[in-house]
């Protein structure tokens, strides 16, 4: 390395080394072997391996066991405020690039490690960004992060009247993190009035509450498999199950459904779903019904819906509940292809890395053998592109969803 650039060295073992030189950017504390530097908490340290060798620079969390996140693999970077916006400007850059304009009302700007900002997530609410930090280093970082990318957007022509932080989850505690909620303090601006601001999605009109909604307040990466949903509801009977805030049935109802009943086990969510149906003029179609979906399924007719939509919540955020997990879907699958009539459609998914596409799909093949069906694929897709897929960092691969048609 040249110039003045010197910091901290942490010497990873060769499992370590692999997994960075395959794409992966964690170094997890028990693969680290020495340290040499006074290396500060959330700071940049360089890591090399067992033979000296460069392997990149990243950020050290004392407290994870996610030690070393990666930023850079370059050691001619300098990490000024100006790499930070080049970062960012690249990301906004990428969205806008395989997003119509249209669809940049509400997209995720930042995704973590597949962005190179690992830990971070910023989801862009028509005028607000919704922003959740989970590692200690992108947490002393946002300071200069956060005002910069509002004024990457503003530059671009997108109205941004605040910024708000979701710091409320879990994970943080794992960071030594606190737990908390609040506007972000943009120098210089008045606070904003509300967290709650309408967005458009697939022509839909949402209000989202990005303080109390759910994660960022609103879920954006099934964007365009409610389009694909929209497109074959034309004058079929549908149950959205697991509905929330009732994008999928209200997709479903644009696409010119007969009929859709939504279903959340959630009082909550489904009357912000019966909410959204009646500011899109779709309460007509769309009836909202709080029950257990598992309990549901079984005492349903055949053939009384011939399309039915599986969109759950991650039944599984660990290796140690994988199979348990794979046990929910399988049933809530089964149930749904008995109760289809020959030529009736599904769409299932899962949103958990850890229930794998080989997991899910020896699921999917087991549940249709069990029901006597055979499935016909229409389409297999995942998240839309504003949450990308980074190929070495198998965590960025995380929605599997399905269009099958039962014959």
């Amino acid at each position: 390395m040249k110039g003045q650039r010197i910091y901290p060295r942490y010497t990873v073992t060769p499992k370590a080394e692999a997994a960075l030189l395959r794409g992966h950017p964690w170094v997890y504390g028990e693969e680290i072997l020495s340290a040499e530097g006074t290396a500060e908490n959330g700071g940049l340290v360089d890591i090399v391996g067992k033979r000296g060798q460069y392997l990149g620079t990243g950020l050290l969390s004392e407290a994870s066991k996610i030690r070393i996140r990666l930023l850079s693999r370059n050691a001619n970077d300098r990490f000024d405020a100006a790499f930070w916006r080049r970062k960012l400007q690249w990301a906004w850059e990428y969205r806008k690039a395989v997003m119509a304009p249209a669809d940049l009302d509400a997209c995720r700007v930042i995704f973590g490690e597949a962005d190179a900002f690992p830990g971070l997530t910023v989801d862009k609410f028509h005028d607000l960004l919704s922003v959740q930090v989970l590692s200690y280093g992108l947490e002393r970082l946002k300071g200069l992060l956060l005002p910069a990318l509002v004024e990457i957007l503003r530059q671009d022509g997108q109205e941004i009247r605040g910024v708000y932080q979701r710091n409320d989850a879990a994970l943080r505690e794992k960071e030594g993190l606190e737990l908390c909620k609040g506007w972000f303090p943009l120098p210089g601006e008045p606070v904003p009035e509300s967290p709650v601001v309408e967005i458009t999605e697939n022509g839909i009109k949402y209000l989202v509450d990005v303080e109390n909604g759910q994660k960022t307040g609103f879920f954006l990466d099934q964007k365009y498999n409610r389009r694909a949903v929209a497109r074959l509801a034309h004058g079929r009977t549908v149950l959205d199950c697991f509905t929330h805030t009732g994008s999928f049935a209200l997709n479903a109802a644009k696409g010119g459904a007969a009929r859709v009943i939504a279903v959340d086990v959630s009082a909550s969510a489904v009357e912000m779903a019966r909410a959204n149906a009646a500011r899109n003029g779709l309460e007509d179609v769309v009836e909202c019904v709080a029950a257990n979906v598992f309990d549901l399924l079984p005492s349903l007719e055949k053939g009384k819906y011939d399309f039915i939509i599986l969109d759950p919540p991650a039944f599984t955020k660990s290796r140690q509940t994988v199979e348990n997990a794979m046990a929910g879907y399988k049933e809530i699958n089964y149930r749904a292809m008995k109760l289809l009539p020959r030529g009736g459609l599904l769409a299932t998914c899962s949103c958990s890395h850890f229930a794998t596409e080989e997991k899910f799909t020896a699921m999917l093949r087991q549940a249709a053998l069990d029901a006597g069906v055979q499935l016909r694929q229409i389409q297999a897709r995942q998240q839309a592109q504003d949450h990308p897929i980074l190929w070495g960092v198998e965590e960025t691969n995380y929605l599997k969803f399905y269009l099958f048609q039962v014959v």
